[in-house]
């Protein structure tokens, strides 16, 4: 057992070298089973030592921004996935780290922090590679009904009660896509 914080040992967590290998097996199967064009950024698999940080970058995913007067599409976001020795009994730390407008994901300048039943209940089947096609869903489904209090995210809720949030459709080439397959006529679209 690994002592807490606080010096009292943690049931059930996983001695360094099995929660290392577990780690580095889940960075793998994310990246295997991660669309073309996402990217995990992590240490080299011979120098990771818990705790890591792994910075997730989703290309080619849409996601409500605010452009001034309405609301406008990035593509590519970026958020901080840090996993502590107590990994997977403890939930990993999830910091947002681009532009965005969306109830349930603070932006930066908010504090990042990213609202999602995927972490309300992490256990230890949950891995990275399910909780980043979560946040894929997430992005293009926002929750109005259940925002975080602030400012940004308030707004957000308010504006997509209001108006409703209808995500860019994107071209996708793969054979098995994980976002709809329809054709957009919109400028903002990707290439």
């Amino acid at each position: 057992m690994q002592p807490d914080q606080g010096g009292s040992p943690i049931v059930g967590a996983l001695p360094p070298e099995i929660l290392t290998a577990r780690v580095i097996n889940e960075i793998r199967n994310a990246m295997r089973g991660l669309r073309d064009g996402h990217h995990l950024q992590h240490v080299e698999f011979d120098k990771m030592t818990i705790p890591t940080t792994v910075i997730i970058t989703l290309n080619n995913t849409p996601g409500p921004i605010w452009t001034g007067d309405a609301v406008g599409h990035s593509y590519e976001h970026r958020f901080l996935f840090e996993i502590t020795e107590n990994y997977p009994f403890q939930k990993p730390i999830v910091r947002w780290m681009t532009p965005i407008f969306h109830p349930n994901i603070m932006p930066p300048d908010e504090g990042g922090a990213v609202c999602t039943k995927l972490l309300d209940v992490w256990n230890i089947e949950s891995n990275i590679l399910r909780f980043i096609k979560g946040i894929e869903t997430m992005l293009i489904t926002p929750n109005p009904g259940n925002p975080f209090d602030t400012r940004t995210c308030t707004y957000a809720a308010e504006y997509f009660n209001k108006v409703g949030y209808e995500p860019p459709m994107i071209v996708s080439e793969e054979k098995e896509p994980t976002l709809r397959i329809i054709k957009e006529d919109d400028d903002e679209a990707p290439e």
